[in-house]
């Protein structure tokens, strides 16, 4: 019997779980994506001594941010559920997975996109408004160009994290590459499902990794 016996019959399920997680992830990080850089780039341009400052608009935007953030992802499963309800009809499986998936990520991404854009040279931002350009041709021109490379790294980082939230995704019957590994291996007992199902997360990390890097090369100045 050769150590990766059981895992090989079960091949079919591990492509099965590795195409939830994938579904899971890719359709979660485009609506967060979406979100977050949207909330991000509010955050970065309401923010004191920026182009659109508005104290009151940043402080609530920030502390709703925060206490999204300080939610643990078990506790917002529980949170969402009446909400995933209502957006996907229902409150198990891969879609239920995806809406606290988003609610997680956005807030996450949107501290990486806010810091990520105030890193940009404040004297390419003065430049831009001593030659007259409104404050929506800034964000896209300066703020969203010349930090694209910070962006990236930041959507990398966000992808990983994304990737380990959707492990948790077995507790409202998610599926996935780490609901497999509890599941089929580590409650049976199955050391070869673990190790496989952690080398695919491990693969998929590094694609993740390298397509990040590849970009962030041709991106940089």
């Amino acid at each position: 019997m050769g150590y990766f016996d059981y895992a090989l019959s079960i091949s079919d399920r591990i492509l099965e779980e590795t195409r939830a997680t994938l579904y899971m992830l890719i359709v979660s990080a485009i609506f967060a994506g979406i979100f977050g850089l949207i909330l991000g780039v509010i955050l970065v341009v309401t923010d004191r001594g920026r182009i659109l400052e508005n104290k009151i608009l940043y402080s609530i935007l920030d502390k709703i941010t925060n206490t999204f953030r300080a939610i643990p992802f078990v506790i917002l499963l529980a949170l969402v559920a009446p909400i995933t309800k209502i957006i996907v009809d229902t409150r198990i499986g891969p879609k239920a997975a995806i809406v606290p998936l988003i609610f997680s990520t956005v807030p996450f991404f949107a501290k990486q996109v806010e810091q990520a854009l105030a890193e940009v040279d404040p004297g390419v931002i003065e430049a831009a408004e001593a030659m007259g350009k409104s404050p929506f041709e800034i964000i896209f021109s300066v703020y969203l160009r010349e930090g694209l490379p910070s962006l990236i790294r930041a959507s990398s980082i966000t992808l990983i994290s994304l990737l380990g939230l959707t492990a948790m995704a077995g507790l409202i019957g998610g599926g996935g590459i780490g609901d497999m590994a509890i599941a089929l291996g580590y409650q049976r007992y199955k050391d070869d499902v673990v190790l496989v199902s952690v080398l695919i997360i491990l693969i998929i990390v590094f694609i993740i990794q390298a397509i990040s890097n590849l970009l962030i090369r041709k991106t940089s100045h």
